[in-house]
This record gives C-alpha cells, structure tokens and sequence, in this order.
C-alpha cells in the first residue's frame, strides 16, 4: 500500500526535531499501540509552568517519528495549559495532513504530551486526571 506523504512530513521524518533524552525531566509520558508497534516516550522540561525542552524517542513509522518531531515543535516554549490544548488535529494541520491509515499516530503524539504533562503533575504531588484526563497505557486505534 502506497502512501503519499507532504514534504513537511517528510522533512519532520528524515530530519526530526528534539530527538534523544532530558536528564532529570520533569516529567516522562510513554504511550503505545501494541498493534501497530509505534512507542512514543516524550520528555518536558518545565520552568514556571513554561516547557523550556521537550524531547522525545519514538519507535514506529515514519508518520510517528514526523508527528512526534512536529508535536515537540508546537508545544516548546509554551505553557502547560497551552500543550494540553494541542490536538491531533493541529498536529496533522502543522504537517500539512496524514493519510487516513497514519492519523493514529498524531493521536499517539497528542497523548505523548498529555502522559508527560500527566507525570510531571504527579511528581508536583497534584492529581492530574482532573486537570489532564485518564491516561491509557495502551490503546487500539484501528
């Protein structure tokens, strides 16, 4: 099956953005489909409720990698009210579309976020399902 990628897409998977670890993050979200075997693991660094770094690893496609470089893009330097608005949505948008087989992993890159906004709350001693929602450790987006 042949899919047509958007340059942006293609640009975000063959020279990713924030790729590898933050050492002491202040908080880590791993999220993945077991079906499709894509693994994202994003790492925010928060000074005064601004995210200063993200980085992230993803094992997955070429679509993941690009969504996940993408959503690091769109949510460094801004609040943490403001990553938690990202959606996937915004996501496909910034990278100029998916198709329709590849949407799952801008969700997957959605929920990254939310996961390590998720930890970093958790690690303030602040329950985050009220401010972030439930997080699911694996999901079945077919």
């Amino acid at each position: 099956m042949a899919f047509t990628y958007s340059e942006k897409v293609m640009d975000h998977f063959a020279n990713p953005r924030n790729v590898g670890e933050i050492e002491n993050a202040d908080g880590i979200g791993e999220v993945g489909n077991s079906k499709c075997g894509d693994i994202m693991k994003m790492y925010l660094k928060v000074d005064d409720n601004t995210i200063t770094d993200v980085k992230f690893k993803t094992f997955g496609c070429g679509a993941a990698i690009a969504t996940s470089s993408m959503a690091t893009e769109l949510i460094k330097g801004k609040t943490i009210d403001e990553a938690l608005q990202l959606t996937n949505k915004a996501v496909m948008e910034a990278l100029d579309g998916l198709p329709p087989v590849k949407v799952h992993c801008s969700v997957l890159a959605e929920e990254a976020i939310k996961s390590a906004v998720s930890d970093y709350y958790t690690r303030q001693g602040i329950d985050p399902e009220p401010i972030v929602g439930k997080i699911e450790s694996d999901h079945d987006h077919e």
